[in-house]
Protein backbone atom coordinates (compact mmCIF):
# COMPACT_ATOMS: atom_id res chain seq x y z
CA UNK A 1 0.00 0.00 0.00
CA UNK A 2 1.37 3.32 -0.96
CA UNK A 3 1.84 5.83 2.05
CA UNK A 4 -0.79 9.16 1.74
CA UNK A 5 0.67 12.66 1.78
CA UNK A 6 -1.18 14.96 4.31
CA UNK A 7 -1.23 18.80 4.15
CA UNK A 8 -0.41 20.97 7.24
CA UNK A 9 -4.07 20.84 8.48
CA UNK A 10 -4.32 17.65 8.13
CA UNK A 11 -1.77 16.48 10.10
CA UNK A 12 -2.69 19.31 12.92
CA UNK A 13 -6.27 17.59 13.03
CA UNK A 14 -5.09 14.17 12.73
CA UNK A 15 -2.82 14.96 15.84
CA UNK A 16 -5.45 16.31 17.40
CA UNK A 17 -7.83 13.47 17.07
CA UNK A 18 -5.16 11.61 18.31
CA UNK A 19 -3.55 13.63 21.25
CA UNK A 20 -6.99 14.80 22.40
CA UNK A 21 -9.33 11.48 22.02
CA UNK A 22 -11.88 13.02 24.02
CA UNK A 23 -12.62 16.45 22.76
CA UNK A 24 -15.82 17.10 20.68
CA UNK A 25 -15.02 18.66 17.23
CA UNK A 26 -15.51 22.47 18.04
CA UNK A 27 -12.96 22.05 21.69
CA UNK A 28 -10.64 20.25 19.23
CA UNK A 29 -11.17 23.05 16.78
CA UNK A 30 -10.47 25.47 19.45
CA UNK A 31 -7.39 23.38 20.83
CA UNK A 32 -5.45 23.21 17.55
CA UNK A 33 -6.71 26.21 16.27
CA UNK A 34 -8.07 25.00 13.11
CA UNK A 35 -11.40 26.03 11.57
CA UNK A 36 -14.57 24.15 12.66
CA UNK A 37 -15.43 24.02 8.87
CA UNK A 38 -12.26 22.66 7.30
CA UNK A 39 -11.84 20.34 10.98
CA UNK A 40 -15.30 18.61 9.82
CA UNK A 41 -14.09 18.56 6.39
CA UNK A 42 -10.28 17.04 7.08
CA UNK A 43 -12.14 14.44 9.60
CA UNK A 44 -14.68 12.90 7.67
CA UNK A 45 -12.43 12.63 4.60
CA UNK A 46 -9.37 11.27 6.57
CA UNK A 47 -12.08 8.76 8.36
CA UNK A 48 -13.35 7.95 5.21
CA UNK A 49 -9.96 6.85 3.81
CA UNK A 50 -9.40 4.65 7.07
CA UNK A 51 -6.73 6.68 8.33
CA UNK A 52 -8.07 6.60 12.10
CA UNK A 53 -10.57 4.38 14.49
CA UNK A 54 -12.01 6.22 17.48
CA UNK A 55 -13.01 3.91 20.26
CA UNK A 56 -14.05 3.96 23.47
CA UNK A 57 -11.91 1.29 25.42
CA UNK A 58 -13.59 -0.49 28.86
CA UNK A 59 -11.08 0.14 32.06
CA UNK A 60 -11.99 -3.56 32.90
CA UNK A 61 -9.71 -3.36 36.37
CA UNK A 62 -12.61 -1.37 37.91
CA UNK A 63 -15.40 -3.94 36.82
CA UNK A 64 -13.29 -7.23 38.37
CA UNK A 65 -10.27 -7.77 35.65
CA UNK A 66 -6.87 -8.91 37.79
CA UNK A 67 -4.73 -8.67 34.79
CA UNK A 68 -2.99 -8.05 31.29
CA UNK A 69 -1.80 -10.79 29.86
CA UNK A 70 1.00 -10.53 26.55
CA UNK A 71 1.92 -13.64 24.56
CA UNK A 72 4.53 -13.80 22.44
CA UNK A 73 5.19 -16.98 19.98
CA UNK A 74 8.10 -17.47 17.40
CA UNK A 75 6.61 -19.80 14.51
CA UNK A 76 7.46 -22.78 12.29
CA UNK A 77 8.53 -20.79 9.55
CA UNK A 78 7.12 -23.92 6.76
CA UNK A 79 3.62 -23.77 7.26
CA UNK A 80 2.09 -20.48 5.15
CA UNK A 81 1.23 -17.23 7.37
CA UNK A 82 -2.20 -17.63 5.34
CA UNK A 83 -2.58 -21.18 6.85
CA UNK A 84 -1.88 -19.90 9.98
CA UNK A 85 -3.77 -17.13 10.58
CA UNK A 86 -6.98 -19.67 9.49
CA UNK A 87 -6.06 -22.11 11.90
CA UNK A 88 -5.86 -19.41 14.77
CA UNK A 89 -8.92 -17.48 14.17
CA UNK A 90 -10.46 -20.87 14.18
CA UNK A 91 -9.30 -21.98 17.37
CA UNK A 92 -6.96 -19.56 19.69
CA UNK A 93 -8.61 -15.63 18.34
CA UNK A 94 -12.17 -16.65 18.79
CA UNK A 95 -11.45 -16.27 22.91
CA UNK A 96 -13.23 -13.22 23.98
CA UNK A 97 -9.81 -12.34 26.05
CA UNK A 98 -7.48 -11.49 22.92
CA UNK A 99 -8.12 -7.96 21.87
CA UNK A 100 -5.33 -7.12 20.14
CA UNK A 101 -3.29 -10.25 17.53
CA UNK A 102 -0.70 -9.37 15.47
CA UNK A 103 2.30 -10.96 12.89
CA UNK A 104 4.00 -12.02 10.24
CA UNK A 105 5.59 -15.23 8.75
CA UNK A 106 7.66 -16.65 11.44
CA UNK A 107 6.20 -14.77 14.62
CA UNK A 108 3.43 -12.72 16.56
CA UNK A 109 2.31 -11.40 19.56
CA UNK A 110 -1.29 -11.35 21.10
CA UNK A 111 -2.91 -8.74 24.16
CA UNK A 112 -5.35 -10.08 26.28
CA UNK A 113 -7.22 -8.49 29.12
CA UNK A 114 -8.81 -11.22 31.92
CA UNK A 115 -10.99 -11.73 34.65
CA UNK A 116 -7.90 -14.10 36.38
CA UNK A 117 -4.61 -16.23 35.75
CA UNK A 118 -7.18 -19.44 35.21
CA UNK A 119 -8.78 -17.46 32.04
CA UNK A 120 -5.58 -16.77 30.59
CA UNK A 121 -3.98 -20.24 31.60
CA UNK A 122 -6.90 -22.23 29.79
CA UNK A 123 -6.34 -20.50 26.89
CA UNK A 124 -2.15 -20.72 27.20
CA UNK A 125 -2.93 -24.05 27.16
CA UNK A 126 -5.33 -24.67 24.02
CA UNK A 127 -2.63 -22.19 22.30
CA UNK A 128 0.49 -24.86 22.97
CA UNK A 129 -1.71 -27.98 22.30
CA UNK A 130 -2.90 -26.55 18.93
CA UNK A 131 0.15 -25.47 17.61
CA UNK A 132 1.93 -28.17 18.48
CA UNK A 133 -0.27 -30.92 17.45
CA UNK A 134 -0.17 -28.82 13.62
CA UNK A 135 3.39 -28.45 13.63
CA UNK A 136 3.07 -24.29 13.89
CA UNK A 137 5.90 -24.04 16.99
CA UNK A 138 9.75 -23.49 15.66
CA UNK A 139 11.09 -24.97 18.66
CA UNK A 140 9.79 -23.23 22.01
CA UNK A 141 6.77 -22.63 23.96
CA UNK A 142 4.64 -19.54 23.65
CA UNK A 143 5.85 -16.72 25.76
CA UNK A 144 3.91 -15.43 28.38
CA UNK A 145 4.45 -11.98 30.28
CA UNK A 146 1.57 -11.43 33.10
CA UNK A 147 0.60 -7.98 34.27
CA UNK A 148 -1.46 -8.14 37.50
CA UNK A 149 -3.30 -4.58 37.60
CA UNK A 150 -2.57 -4.95 41.36
CA UNK A 151 1.02 -5.06 40.78
CA UNK A 152 1.81 -3.65 37.61
CA UNK A 153 2.13 -0.37 36.10
CA UNK A 154 0.74 0.28 31.85
CA UNK A 155 2.61 3.85 31.62
CA UNK A 156 1.37 3.55 28.20
CA UNK A 157 -2.01 2.00 26.42
CA UNK A 158 -1.59 2.18 22.64
CA UNK A 159 -0.77 6.16 22.80
CA UNK A 160 0.21 7.21 19.15
CA UNK A 161 0.19 10.64 19.82
CA UNK A 162 3.86 11.16 20.39
CA UNK A 163 4.84 9.25 17.29
CA UNK A 164 2.46 11.73 15.53
CA UNK A 165 4.13 14.79 16.60
CA UNK A 166 7.42 13.47 15.78
CA UNK A 167 6.64 12.66 12.62
CA UNK A 168 4.70 15.89 11.39
CA UNK A 169 7.18 18.18 13.31
CA UNK A 170 4.30 19.66 15.54
CA UNK A 171 4.99 21.93 18.50
CA UNK A 172 2.82 20.45 21.95
CA UNK A 173 3.69 22.58 25.00
CA UNK A 174 0.68 20.38 26.84
CA UNK A 175 1.62 18.77 30.09
CA UNK A 176 1.81 14.65 29.28
CA UNK A 177 0.40 12.29 31.43
CA UNK A 178 0.93 8.65 31.64
CA UNK A 179 -1.89 6.02 30.94
CA UNK A 180 -1.18 4.55 34.98
CA UNK A 181 -3.95 6.10 36.61
CA UNK A 182 -6.36 4.18 34.37
CA UNK A 183 -5.20 1.01 35.07
CA UNK A 184 -4.79 1.54 38.93
CA UNK A 185 -6.68 -1.22 41.58
CA UNK A 186 -9.18 1.14 43.22
CA UNK A 187 -12.73 0.21 43.51
CA UNK A 188 -14.40 -1.97 41.38
CA UNK A 189 -17.99 -1.40 40.64
CA UNK A 190 -21.24 -3.58 39.40
CA UNK A 191 -23.30 -2.24 36.20
CA UNK A 192 -27.00 -2.86 36.74
CA UNK A 193 -28.76 -5.22 33.95
CA UNK A 194 -29.49 -2.36 31.89
CA UNK A 195 -26.30 -0.37 32.26
CA UNK A 196 -24.50 -3.50 31.23
CA UNK A 197 -26.23 -3.55 27.97
CA UNK A 198 -25.34 0.36 27.46
CA UNK A 199 -21.76 -0.53 28.51
CA UNK A 200 -20.86 -3.05 25.62
CA UNK A 201 -23.38 -1.05 23.01
CA UNK A 202 -21.27 1.79 23.46
CA UNK A 203 -17.95 -0.52 23.58
CA UNK A 204 -19.17 -1.97 20.08
CA UNK A 205 -20.42 1.41 18.40
CA UNK A 206 -18.11 3.79 19.65
CA UNK A 207 -18.90 6.43 17.22
CA UNK A 208 -22.59 6.00 17.58
CA UNK A 209 -25.18 8.82 18.89
CA UNK A 210 -26.62 8.36 22.57
CA UNK A 211 -29.78 8.32 20.39
CA UNK A 212 -28.67 5.48 18.26
CA UNK A 213 -27.08 3.25 21.12
CA UNK A 214 -31.15 4.20 22.88
CA UNK A 215 -32.35 2.45 19.90
CA UNK A 216 -29.95 -0.71 19.82
CA UNK A 217 -30.68 -1.63 23.37
CA UNK A 218 -34.20 -0.31 23.83
CA UNK A 219 -33.74 2.61 26.39
CA UNK A 220 -34.15 6.19 25.95
CA UNK A 221 -31.69 8.83 24.60
CA UNK A 222 -31.71 10.67 28.18
CA UNK A 223 -31.66 7.03 30.13
CA UNK A 224 -27.96 6.28 28.13
CA UNK A 225 -26.95 9.77 27.89
CA UNK A 226 -27.14 9.68 31.81
CA UNK A 227 -25.85 6.33 32.35
CA UNK A 228 -22.44 7.19 29.80
CA UNK A 229 -21.25 9.83 32.22
CA UNK A 230 -21.64 7.97 35.23
CA UNK A 231 -19.57 5.38 33.67
CA UNK A 232 -16.74 8.43 32.57
CA UNK A 233 -16.84 9.53 36.17
CA UNK A 234 -16.32 6.31 37.26
CA UNK A 235 -13.54 5.66 34.91
CA UNK A 236 -15.03 2.46 33.45
CA UNK A 237 -14.50 4.00 29.87
CA UNK A 238 -11.83 5.88 27.83
CA UNK A 239 -11.42 7.41 24.52
CA UNK A 240 -8.67 6.51 22.05
CA UNK A 241 -7.95 7.11 18.18
CA UNK A 242 -6.15 4.83 16.43
CA UNK A 243 -4.02 6.10 13.37
CA UNK A 244 -3.32 3.25 10.61
CA UNK A 245 0.74 3.61 10.94
CA UNK A 246 0.92 1.74 7.20
CA UNK A 247 -1.02 4.10 5.38
CA UNK A 248 1.54 6.80 7.11
CA UNK A 249 4.18 5.65 5.72
CA UNK A 250 5.53 3.68 9.25
CA UNK A 251 7.85 0.77 8.11
CA UNK A 252 8.42 -0.81 11.37
CA UNK A 253 6.59 -1.94 14.97
CA UNK A 254 8.62 -3.35 17.07
CA UNK A 255 8.12 -6.13 20.24
CA UNK A 256 10.70 -5.84 22.96
CA UNK A 257 10.28 -7.94 26.15
CA UNK A 258 12.93 -6.80 29.02
CA UNK A 259 13.61 -9.05 32.03
CA UNK A 260 15.85 -7.40 34.77
CA UNK A 261 18.75 -8.70 36.95
CA UNK A 262 17.34 -10.15 40.33
CA UNK A 263 18.33 -6.91 42.82
CA UNK A 264 18.58 -4.71 40.41
CA UNK A 265 14.75 -3.14 39.23
CA UNK A 266 15.09 0.22 37.29
CA UNK A 267 13.84 3.10 39.14
CA UNK A 268 10.71 5.04 37.30
CA UNK A 269 13.04 7.82 36.32
CA UNK A 270 15.19 4.79 33.77
CA UNK A 271 11.71 3.53 33.26
CA UNK A 272 11.42 6.87 31.52
CA UNK A 273 14.26 6.87 30.06
CA UNK A 274 13.55 3.70 27.51
CA UNK A 275 10.18 5.41 27.15
CA UNK A 276 10.89 7.19 23.95
CA UNK A 277 8.44 9.15 21.06
CA UNK A 278 8.80 5.64 19.52
CA UNK A 279 6.85 3.65 22.25
CA UNK A 280 2.92 3.49 21.86
CA UNK A 281 2.46 0.61 24.51
CA UNK A 282 4.56 0.50 27.65
CA UNK A 283 3.54 -2.06 30.72
CA UNK A 284 6.38 -2.74 33.64
CA UNK A 285 6.37 -5.05 36.27
CA UNK A 286 9.09 -4.50 39.03
CA UNK A 287 11.57 -6.42 37.11
CA UNK A 288 10.02 -7.16 33.69
CA UNK A 289 8.75 -4.43 30.40
CA UNK A 290 7.46 -5.11 27.99
CA UNK A 291 7.38 -1.96 25.02
CA UNK A 292 5.72 -1.81 21.58
CA UNK A 293 7.39 0.77 19.78
CA UNK A 294 6.46 2.07 15.82
CA UNK A 295 9.34 3.51 13.51
CA UNK A 296 9.60 5.36 10.41
CA UNK A 297 12.78 3.74 8.84
CA UNK A 298 14.63 0.77 9.58
CA UNK A 299 17.50 2.87 10.41
CA UNK A 300 15.34 4.78 13.25
CA UNK A 301 14.09 1.10 14.64
CA UNK A 302 18.01 0.27 14.93
CA UNK A 303 19.40 3.60 16.84
CA UNK A 304 16.48 3.14 19.36
CA UNK A 305 16.79 -0.57 19.79
CA UNK A 306 20.44 -0.03 20.33
CA UNK A 307 20.09 2.90 22.44
CA UNK A 308 18.14 1.02 25.03
CA UNK A 309 20.25 -2.11 24.87
CA UNK A 310 23.54 -0.09 25.52
CA UNK A 311 21.72 2.07 28.66
CA UNK A 312 20.52 -1.36 30.52
CA UNK A 313 23.74 -2.80 30.31
CA UNK A 314 25.79 -0.06 31.14
CA UNK A 315 23.41 -0.11 33.89
CA UNK A 316 23.88 -3.44 34.73
CA UNK A 317 20.15 -3.64 34.40
CA UNK A 318 20.53 -6.90 32.27
CA UNK A 319 23.52 -9.25 31.22
CA UNK A 320 21.94 -10.29 28.41
CA UNK A 321 20.87 -10.15 24.69
CA UNK A 322 16.86 -9.00 25.35
CA UNK A 323 14.04 -10.16 23.12
CA UNK A 324 13.31 -7.77 20.45
CA UNK A 325 10.90 -8.58 17.41
CA UNK A 326 10.92 -6.27 14.45
CA UNK A 327 7.30 -6.69 12.80
CA UNK A 328 7.57 -4.67 9.02
CA UNK A 329 4.10 -3.18 8.40
CA UNK A 330 3.88 -4.47 4.74
CA UNK A 331 3.98 -8.12 5.98
CA UNK A 332 1.48 -8.11 9.21
CA UNK A 333 -1.70 -9.65 9.59
CA UNK A 334 -4.18 -8.44 12.49
CA UNK A 335 -6.20 -11.13 13.30
CA UNK A 336 -7.52 -9.07 15.95
CA UNK A 337 -7.67 -5.39 16.01
CA UNK A 338 -8.13 -3.78 19.28
CA UNK A 339 -12.07 -5.50 19.83
CA UNK A 340 -13.20 -5.16 23.14
CA UNK A 341 -16.81 -5.81 23.57
CA UNK A 342 -16.87 -9.28 23.65
CA UNK A 343 -14.39 -9.04 26.44
CA UNK A 344 -15.92 -6.30 28.27
CA UNK A 345 -19.42 -8.60 28.30
CA UNK A 346 -17.64 -11.41 29.68
CA UNK A 347 -16.18 -8.89 32.61
CA UNK A 348 -19.82 -7.65 33.43
CA UNK A 349 -22.11 -11.01 32.65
Amino acid sequence: MKSISLTPNEQRVLYGLVRYPSLNDSELSEKINVKLSTLTSIKRRLHDQNVFRQMLVPLLNRLGSELLAVIYTQFNPVIPLEERVSITKKTIEVFDEIFFSTGEQEKGFSISLAKNYSSIGRIDDIRTETFGSLGLLEKEYPSEVIFPFESSEIIRFFDFSRVLQSMFNIEDADERKSDGHDFDMDQVHSLSSKEKKVYTALIQYPTATTQQIGEIVGLSRHTVSRMKKKFFDLHLLKHLTIPDLKQLGFEILSFYHYQFSPGKAPSIEDIMYLDASSTVFLARRKYELVMVSAYQTYQEYKEDKMKKIRFLKENDFISYTPLVRKYMFERMVFMKNFVFHPIANKIIE
